[in-house]
């Protein structure tokens, strides 16, 4: 079969693209901008990729067209496909129908932590030695794609609640029919998309609505959102977890946290296996028992996963070390939501303390650079939330090209520490001005920043050389 992707260069996409050619599909595919580096991956894989929708692919005349979320009405290549009556479908409908069918699917859904708890899970599963499938909207460390058939029965998706097409409003894991659905967190984002939480609620049910019997559910204990969505029907066996130690947790899955990257991970009281490793955070201890608990369901002892999360090589993009100059770190991180911010630097500035104590050390200052890039993030809808976030961090610089709202009335809170420029350039030399070794600058945001990470590095070092 011949498919033509539109909007073949996002991450999900793309990833379909690759599946399908390990299929023996024909792919080609077209999007607005054709752009490194999925579109490297992609034409090294013998994938043609054109730039644009311009109307003369038509004359590809595939089998089918697979339509990205990028697309909607108005698009000149998609109007004429309306108009001409030809044979096309969504991205996860195709997954669903072509890719997880006959597999044991392990979906990953929550606000947060989908990328890093899914690349999680494939990396346990591989070390158990189950070499499963995977699509993750990152590239998880150890693997260095984002997709891959695998050979096993497993198969682990990232479970996006974002809507599937122009044409189809659900959301994309309501097509993939998971054995295991990991429902890691819910939280109000997507602004542009749903009006409110309780709409977001609504789509996670759907998705509780297709695990099958003989399934499993893991989620968080306590928390309400996602009570709300069990309490309307839930027909499979609900595995809870939680990180905290507050009296009266009773969740299945604890964790005993012995340090800023040490955890002992316990099942129904009992010591089961130590998780020592090179990441931090209570948020990542909570991504690591969800994936424990979603391994045990499909058979992986927990001394087992235990053992792989404590080797396991991290996802780039989310407190991905760049490098690091003049003893100054500088940290790549997806973070964009108010909670993830909060987590992160909570995480970095635990670690910190932990590093610089094992080198006899005092630690450096956390310097929080931050973009405010997502949809919700530029229509200010969590705006008000956002001061707290920033608590751990001595110094917060905000990047505010393209906000649709007074940044430093929002975070005016923050007084001294807060820094906000719409110029880059402005941006960089500020943190250049403030940064000693010792400290972190950890740079959040869902794109590309403007590669402020290697510019920092690189004004660093010449900073270094000047003074030398």
């Amino acid at each position: 079969m011949h498919i033509h992707i539109l909007g073949i260069c996002g991450t999900f996409m793309g990833g379909v693209a690759q599946l399908a050619k390990a299929l023996g599909h024909t792919v080609t595919g077209c999007d607005a901008n054709v752009y490194p580096p999925m579109s490297t991956q992609l034409t090294e894989s013998g994938i043609a990729l054109t730039e644009g929708f311009g109307v003369e692919q038509l004359a590809i005349k595939p089998d089918l067209w697979v339509v990205g979320n990028v697309v909607s009405r108005g698009n000149p290549l998609m109007e004429a496909i309306l108009n001409q009556g030809l044979p096309y479908t969504s991205g996860p409908q195709w997954v669903g129908e072509h890719i997880l069918r006959g597999r044991k699917v392990m979906a990953v859904a929550g606000t947060h932590g989908k990328t890093s708890t899914s690349s999680m899970l494939a990396w346990v599963l591989q070390q158990a030695g189950l070499n499963p499938g995977f699509l993750i909207g990152g590239v998880p460390g150890g693997f260095g794609v984002s997709a891959s058939l695998g050979q096993g029965d497993c198969f682990v998706i990232e479970a996006d609640e974002y809507d599937t097409a122009f044409f189809d409003k659900r959301s994309k894991f309501v097509h993939y029919r998971p054995t295991v659905a990991v429902l890691n967190n819910l939280e109000f984002d997507h602004a542009d998309i749903f009006p409110d939480l309780a709409a977001i609620e609504t789509q996670f049910h759907h998705l509780v609505r297709t695990v099958p019997g003989n399934g499993r559910v893991v989620c968080p204990a306590n928390t309400d959102s996602l009570e709300r969505v069990l309490k309307r029907g839930c027909w499979t066996p609900v595995e809870r977890f939680s990180a905290e130690t507050a009296e009266g947790n009773d969740a299945p899955w604890q964790a005993r946290v012995l340090g800023a990257s040490k955890f002992e991970v316990l099942k129904d009281g009992e010591s089961k296996g130590l998780v020592n490793w090179d990441w931090s955070g209570l948020h990542n201890v909570n991504n690591a028992l969800a994936v424990v608990a979603a391994a045990h369901a499909v058979g992986v002892a927990v001394s087992v996963a235990c053992a792989a999360l404590s080797s396991f090589p991290g996802v780039k993009r989310r407190m991905e070390l760049r490098g690091e100059v003049r003893g100054v770190r500088v940290y790549d991180d997806f973070a964009h939501h108010p909670t993830a911010i909060a987590t992160t630097l909570e995480g970095a500035k635990a670690r910190m303390a932990e590093v610089a104590a094992a080198n006899g050390q005092q630690a450096g200052r956390l310097i929080a650079l931050f973009e405010p890039r997502s949809n919700t993030m530029k229509m200010g809808t969590l705006a008000q939330a956002l001061p707290a976030s920033f608590d751990s961090a001595e110094s917060v610089v905000c990047y505010t090209a393209g906000i649709q709202w007074n940044v430093r009335d929002t975070l005016g809170t923050l007084g001294d520490r807060l820094f906000t420029s719409d110029n880059l350039d402005e941006v960089i030399q500020h943190v250049l001005d403030q940064a000693k070794p010792g400290d972190w600058i950890v740079a959040m945001s869902n794109g590309s920043f403007g590669g402020i990470h290697q510019k920092l590095l690189s004004a660093l070092g010449d900073q270094a050389g000047a003074l030398a």
